[in-house]
C-alpha cells in the first residue's frame, strides 16, 4: 500500500520507517529541507534505538513537496506537531494546514489519518475544512500513537493495541490492509472515543506516577520504605507494578503537554478534571524535590559545584522537553551554584562533561537525575574519592546497592 506521512518529527518518522519495514511504500514529507536532505543521507535527527538501522529500506522515500506526498498516498498520515500554546491548549495550526493541503491536492479517494495527539473534536474540524474545499471522496480516521521514547520501534512493529476511530466501512477495510500484520491488535471505535483514549491513557499513567510520588513523600515523613510499598501495591493484579517507581516526576513530550491539554479540553466541555489537575500539581512540585533535599545538606549553594548525572527526561532518549533536570538546574543557577553535568545522549548545552567521572570531579554533591543503565556500572568508589564531599542524592531510586563511600539519600526512604 502507498502511504504518505506528513511531518517527520518523532511520531511521523518512526511511523513512516516502521511502515516501510512492514512492506508498504512510504513517502515521508516535511517542510524542513535540511532534515529531509539528512534523512536521504541516512542521518536520523532523533536519538531512538533501532531506528537508524531501518532507514535504508528500499520502500522509503523523502520529500519536501506536500502535493507530491498527498497525490502519492492512498492513506495520508497527519503527524505534525501539536505544541502546547500559552493557554495550555494544543495548538492545531499545523493540523489545520495539513487538512487544507489535503483538500487542495487529493486527486482520488483517500483516507486522512490523524496520528498527532489532538483534543476531541479535531477530526470533525478537519472533515469540515476538507469538505468546504473539495468534492473529492475521502474518509477521516483517528489513529492515536502510543509510542514510548526509547522503545518506539518495537512499539510500532509489535504494538499492544492499535486504536482506529472511524465511521466508514471503506476506511476500515483500508486500515485493516495497512495493519495486516497486527490486525489482531486493532480496536475500532467511533472517532471521538479514539481521540479521548490517547489523552485518557496518558493522564492515567501520569496520575499513577504522581500517586506513587505522593506515597514516597509520605513514607519519608511516616517512616515507611517506598520500595516495599510500591512492591506490595504492584503485586495486586488490579494495580500492576508499572509506573510505580518513585522519583522526581515525569517529563518528555507527551505527559506534561497531554495532561495540561486534557485539563483545558475538559474546561471547554464544562468539566473540571480534579484528579488530573492534582496529578499535574504534584508533578510540578516533585521536579524540585531533589533540590530541596540538597539544601538540607548544603544550606548555602553559592559557589558550590554540583554534579548532575543524566539530563534527558528518561533513559534511551535525548529528549529534554519538560525534563526535571531543567527545573533543578534553574534552581541551582539561581543559588549561584556551578553545574557539571553528563548525559550519554542529550545535546543540551547543560551537558558540559564528557563522562560521569568528569562531572563528579571536585563536586560538592552529585545528583542522579536520569536512570541510564550504565550508571549502575560506575566505579563509585573512585567517583567518591574525586569529590570534595561524597554526597549522592538518587532522584530515581535507581542504585541497587548504594555505595558506602557516600552519604546517600533517595526518594521515599
Amino acid at each position: 500500500m502507498k502511504i504518505a506521512i506528513i511531518g517527520t518529527g518523532y511520531v511521523g518518522l518512526t511511523t513512516g520507517i516502521c511502515l516501510a519495514e512492514m512492506g508498504h511504500d512510504v513517502l515521508c514529507m516535511d517542510i524542513d529541507q535540511k532534515k529531509i536532505e539528512n534523512l536521504r543521507q541516512g542521518k536520523i535527527p532523533i536519538y531512538e534505538p533501532g531506528l537508524e538501522e531501518l532507514l535504508a529500506s528500499n520502500n522509503l522515500t523523502f520529500s519536501t513537496n506536500i502535493q507530491e506526498a498527498i497525490e502519492f498516498g492512498e492513506v495520508i498520515f497527519s503527524a505534525v506537531g501539536t505544541p502546547m500554546g500559552q493557554d495550555h491548549k494544543a495548538d492545531l495550526k499545523y493540523v489545520k494546514a495539513v487538512a487544507k493541503s489535503f483538500c487542495e491536492h487529493a486527486n482520488e479517494y483517500k483516507v486522512f489519518v490523524n496520528k498527532s495527539t489532538v483534543p476531541v473534536g479535531t477530526a470533525e474540524m478537519c472533515r469540515t475544512i476538507i469538505q468546504e474545499q473539495t468534492d473529492q471522496e475521502f474518509d477521516i480516521v483517528s489513529n492515536p500513537e502510543f509510542l514510548r521514547e526509547g522503545t518506539a520501534v518495537d512499539d510500532t512493529l509489535h504494538p499492544d493495541r492499535i486504536v482506529l476511530g472511524t465511521d466508514s466501512e471503506k476506511a476500515k477495510e483500508k486500515l485493516i490492509e495497512l495493519y495486516e500484520k497486527n490486525k489482531d491488535k486493532i480496536l475500532f471505535t467511533d472517532i471521538k472515543s479514539a481521540e479521548i483514549i490517547k489523552y485518557a491513557s496518558n493522564a492515567f499513567l501520569a496520575t499513577k506516577i504522581s500517586y506513587i510520588n505522593e506515597m514516597a513523600n509520605f513514607c519519608e515523613k511516616a517512616g515507611g520504605n517506598i520500595h516495599d510499598v510500591a512492591k506490595g501495591m504492584g503485586l495486586d493484579s488490579r494495580i500492576g507494578s508499572k509506573f510505580l517507581r518513585a522519583g522526581i516526576g515525569y517529563g518528555g513530550s507527551c505527559f506534561p503537554k497531554d495532561v495540561q491539554a486534557f485539563i483545558e479540553t475538559g474546561k471547554e466541555h464544562g468539566h473540571n478534571f480534579e484528579i488530573i489537575q492534582a496529578t499535574e500539581e504534584v508533578n510540578r512540585k516533585q521536579k524540585s524535590l531533589l533540590f530541596h533535599k540538597l539544601r538540607k545538606h548544603i544550606s548555602d549553594l553559592n559557589g558550590k559545584t554540583i554534579a548532575l548525572l543524566g539530563l534527558s527526561f528518561k533513559p534511551h532518549t535525548d529528549d529534554m522537553r519538560e525534563a526535571p533536570s531543567l527545573t533543578i538546574a534553574k534552581l541551582l543557577a539561581e543559588e549561584g551554584a556551578k553545574i557539571q553535568a553528563y548525559d550519554p545522549a542529550s545535546k543540551h548545552p547543560l551537558n558540559n562533561c564528557a563522562s560521569a567521572e568528569e562531572a563528579a570531579q571536585n563536586a560538592d554533591a552529585l545528583l542522579l537525575i536520569t536512570e541510564w543503565p550504565e550508571f549502575q556500572e560506575l566505579d563509585w568508589s573512585k567517583i567518591a574519592s574525586s569529590m570534595n564531599t561524597p554526597l549522592l542524592l538518587d532522584g530515581r531510586n535507581f542504585l541497587k546497592n548504594p555505595p558506602p563511600e557516600f552519604t546517600y539519600e533517595s526518594i521515599g526512604k
